[in-house]
């Protein structure tokens, strides 16, 4: 294969193998597996470009605050979402620059705290509906509701969860550094989390907002922005199935755009699992031509060399 550039998407919870064994020292275990499959792209000359999901991570940085609440101030999502940009990068290009010198490779790994634009007009702020956060009895939603503004929703049953707005990404704000990075030979890490989220108030100035970007969605627009010849989200299967976990499963090894298309108005894919991916390859193969690609961490070089994954064109 010709070198290309990649965008990789690895998600959050692909930091945490056992829901058991989620320390600090756990998550770099799981980044190192990782990172030596995205070594092997790195070798046959290829350029990638990396986003990781922050969810779990995310939840942590809450639960330590909501223990911390009578002694610490709250931490706003957006900083939550740049503190894991810093901390899950960080894992993840000392993985990735470990692996790179265990064959021989000397490049530079870099992490780009990444703002992403989004509309205050969107939908969702009026709307919330992105689950963060654990579980909390009714009390304690209560509170946070009347003293801190949350949005709360029963969870059948389950107990009280937060809902944040999860708006559009509209622009990445530091595309200009990305680009020139990639340029110069450096692999990147960039919107993690889906991104720092961002509004351009009257004044031209940007704030924070306190929302979460799609991790998939932002990727799909980065990729589009840097001209990616291949997008890949990397998840808990190696292919995509219709039908899943039922008897008449089928796992799907290429499909087009439009068979994706219709395999999502015929409901196949779960709103919070698979949907959003398929989403964002359709909207990443439709804008650009090029392949997209969805598999588990382990076959994302065979997604390439091989029959491994699945494929979605045009």
């Amino acid at each position: 294969m010709d070198k290309k550039l990649i965008v990789i998407a690895i998600g959050g919870n692909s930091l945490i193998e056992d829901s058991k064994h989620v320390t600090v020292s756990a998550q770099y275990k799981a980044a190192s597996k990782t990172a030596h499959h995205i070594a092997r792209l790195l070798k046959e000359g290829h350029k990638v470009v990396i986003v990781h999901g922050n969810g779990p991570q995310v939840g942590y940085i809450l639960l330590r605050a909501e223990y911390a609440r009578k002694i610490l101030h709250n931490v706003p999502l957006d900083s939550c979402v740049a503190d894991t940009q810093g901390a899950i990068g960080y894992q993840l290009q000392k993985a990735l620059g470990n692996e790179l010198r265990l064959i021989g490779l000397d490049m530079d790994v870099t992490t780009v705290v990444t703002q992403v634009l989004v509309d205050d007009s969107d939908p969702s702020f009026s709307n919330p509906t992105k689950p963060i956060g654990s579980f909390m009895e009714k009390d304690e939603a209560e509170y946070h509701r009347d003293n801190d503004g949350w949005n709360v929703v029963e969870d059948a049953g389950r107990g009280w969860r937060r809902v944040v707005a999860s708006p559009l990404p509209k622009e990445i704000i530091e595309l200009g550094t990305i680009r020139k990075l990639i340029d110069s030979g450096v692999i990147v890490i960039a919107a993690g989390g889906g991104g720092i989220p961002v509004v351009r108030e009257s004044d031209g100035l940007l704030y924070g907002r306190e929302a979460v970007v799609d991790k998939d969605l932002a990727a799909a627009l980065l990729a589009k922005d840097i001209g990616a010849d291949v997008f890949v989200i990397s998840t808990a299967v190696e292919k995509v199935c219709l039908n899943y976990n039922k008897p008449d499963e089928k796992k799907l090894d290429t499909i087009s755009v439009k068979e994706a298309e219709e395999y999502m108005k015929e409901g196949h894919f779960a709103p919070g699992s698979m949907l959003p991916k398929i989403k964002a390859m359709t909207d990443y193969v439709k804008s650009t031509g090029g392949i997209g690609m969805i598999t588990d961490p382990e076959h994302i070089y065979d997604a390439l060399y091989s029959d491994a994954g699945t494929k979605i064109v045009m």
